[in-house]
């Protein structure tokens, strides 16, 4: 098949809010010396969205929609590729808003530059007025790629043996990302409830394709979880971990308070060398709870074989929200 589109954009939705009506739009509008598709997948939004999706006129965009019972991480979004014919595939989240109209360009770039970039992911910022330490996380986190924007695996004894470089390069994340179509027809992503975009990254580091990083690809996309859900949040991301990959995220209750002791103190430390404390004083109040939270889901989640069904449920935010009004982690 001749792919009449260079990209093909694909978003899932489900009971986004307001905020798809600002995502679609900039995704829409964006700046490119190439043809480009959009489609967007719902699977059962109840707020409006569908009504507003049909009301969208534009000739190089789409709407699916599927049943709530048949959506996945990976499963919905390899169904959206295989309904586009873009020689690239990017996701996005439906929360996740490029910053700019050069953000599809750049992603296509990124991976333009070197045939062996099976996939790339792109930046992500906070929206503006989140809390200061969420929008720092990210600047931190995704700093530590900037200077390495091309990885491979280039030393398979220490990827065997060293956990951290192994983490390093299958991070990849599909809230904001780019596939090249000929290596998704080899590497589709798997059928999980999450984790599906670092087990995707992974599968192709091992069979020798290279990943890539754009700092100019960047959307708006954060959350500022209540202390409830960060703890669930938390658990989820532990228990996938561990099961998909055999990381212990937090071990031991030591560890936990180990941990808890240096985040919060580093934490501290920049609420007040940084005058947070002035400007968002909530924010220094509650950060010592979040990290608690964090790391208690890690430790609950590093522990989830042995905790029994009913309770595993309760501590499953994504469980919860496939069950609800959210198509789970966005």
């Amino acid at each position: 098949m001749i792919s009449k589109n260079k990209a093909s954009v694909i978003i899932p939705t489900k009971n986004p809010g307001d905020i798809i009506k600002k995502v679609l739009p900039v995704v829409l509008s964006q700046k490119a010396d190439f043809a480009y598709e959009v489609l967007v997948i719902d699977s059962g939004s109840t707020d409006g969205t569908v009504e507003y999706l049909k009301g969208v006129k534009a000739p190089n965009f789409r709407l699916v929609e599927i049943p709530p019972a048949d959506f996945g991480h990976g499963k919905t979004r390899n169904l959206g590729a295989e309904l586009t014919d873009g020689e690239y595939i990017l996701f996005l989240t439906h929360d996740a808003q490029p910053v700019k109209d050069t953000w599809l360009a750049e992603m296509v770039r990124a991976a333009d530059q070197d045939p062996l970039i099976a996939g790339v992911f792109g930046r992500h910022i906070a929206y503006a007025g989140e809390n200061v330490f969420v929008a720092r996380e990210l600047d931190l986190h995704f700093s530590g790629f900037q200077t390495n924007p091309i990885t491979w695996m280039d030393d398979k004894v220490r990827y065997e043996n060293d956990i951290g470089y192994r983490q390093f390069l299958h991070f990849f994340s599909d809230n904001n990302s780019l596939l090249r179509r000929s290596v998704w027809l080899v590497h589709k992503y798997p059928d999980v409830n999450f984790a599906e975009d670092q087990q995707w990254a992974k599968a192709i580091i091992e069979d020798g394709w290279k990943k890539g990083y754009s700092h100019e690809g960047v959307v708006y996309h954060s959350h500022h979880y209540k202390v409830m859900e960060r703890l669930r949040r938390s658990f989820d991301e532990s228990y996938a971990f561990k099961r998909y990959f055999g990381y212990d995220l937090c071990s031991s209750k030591g560890k936990l308070w180990r941990d808890w002791k240096y985040l919060t103190s580093r934490d501290m430390d920049y609420c007040f060398k940084d005058r947070v404390w002035k400007r968002a004083p909530m924010n220094c109040v509650i950060q010592p709870f979040d990290n608690f939270a964090r790391l208690l889901g890690q430790y609950l989640g590093n522990h989830g074989d042995s905790i029994n069904s009913a309770w595993r449920h309760f501590l499953s935010r994504d469980t919860r929200l496939f069950k609800g009004s959210s198509n789970g982690r966005n």
